[in-house]
């Protein structure tokens, strides 16, 4: 059994001038040490890089699962690609600093909990966590619009060349399934993702119709069917640990400093890995309920 620890976090959001101070504050506990990024490093490519590459320089290994906001094209953004184009950039500069990517072969963690592949996922959502009362995707939708809580997606998240973000989530769902089926039958694994696999974190969301942005329905049991023995996600910005059939669900975004500055200061980041395989109690519901 190696040495180290296995860290975690989410949203770091580095476009607040808070954020990205506490990004660049972030240091490993020892030399060992691996981090997981669960997505929303930043909006500007130029923000991601300044990231990454710090993190790579620091931590022992650095594994990058993408978030929406990093998918984003937003207007003034001097890279100005858009879909699976942006995504293979990132894709590529996360090679450039050795930092593991879903395109990657999945690392093996054989510190504390392990061995445990190590598995980046990138699989977007689908309108499938449909606002309450309703059935169809585009009812969900028309819900979300009449209530004015509508994603930014909707505006700045390009599916080029797929017709839409549901058709790219659903190639990246096929292609996804295809990776992990292909793993070690007899090794557990760490899935991190930006969004949970499930819906039930969300239902703790104070606007219920933004969940829709939030997830798909085609990762339910995935957390079974590949021997999770962690899950660690973000997006919703109310980081908490939860348990699915006996498996941790762990949020561990940092969020907008107008969400962790009123929980009592500066959270402690990067946050530890918690493992299955015994019985616990979730821990309480805490932040804003609202999702990056």
């Amino acid at each position: 059994m190696g040495a180290g620890a296995l860290l975690a976090v989410s949203d770091l959001h580095v476009g607040y001038g808070e954020n990205r101070r506490i990004a660049a504050e972030l240091r490993p506990r020892s030399d060992e040490d691996w981090l997981l990024v669960a997505g929303d490093v930043g909006d500007a490519y130029a923000d991601v890089e300044w990231t990454l590459r710090t993190l790579a320089e620091r931590f022992h290994t650095v594994v990058w699962a993408p978030g929406n906001h990093e998918l984003w094209t937003p207007r003034h953004d001097p890279v100005d690609l858009r879909g699976e184009q942006r995504y293979d950039h990132l894709v590529e500069l996360c090679r450039a600093l050795g930092v593991h990517t879903p395109q990657d072969e999945y690392p093996l963690w054989r510190g504390p909990g392990g061995p445990v592949v190590v598995a980046p996922l990138f699989v977007g959502y689908d309108y499938s966590f449909r606002a309450p009362g309703t059935t169809t995707k585009e009812e969900s939708l028309a819900r979300a619009y009449a209530t004015g809580i509508v994603c930014t997606d909707e505006f700045m998240l390009h599916p080029d060349p797929h017709p839409s973000r549901d058709a790219w989530c659903r190639a990246r769902v096929a292609y996804t399934r295809q990776r992990l089926d292909a793993c070690d039958p007899g090794l557990p694994t760490v899935l991190v993702n930006h969004y949970p696999l499930v819906r039930e974190p969300t239902d703790v969301l104070r606007h219920p119709e933004f969940a829709q942005w939030c997830g798909t329905e085609l990762t339910a049991d995935w957390h079974v069917r590949y021997r999770a023995a962690a899950v660690v996600y973000g997006h919703l910005h109310i980081p908490r640990t939860t348990w699915h059939d006996g498996v941790p669900f762990q949020e561990v975004s940092l969020g907008y400093p107008r969400e962790w500055q009123p929980r009592g200061g500066r959270p402690e980041l990067p946050r530890a890995v918690v493992f299955g395989g015994g019985s616990a109690t979730p821990t309480p519901d805490v932040g804003s309920g609202r999702a990056g």
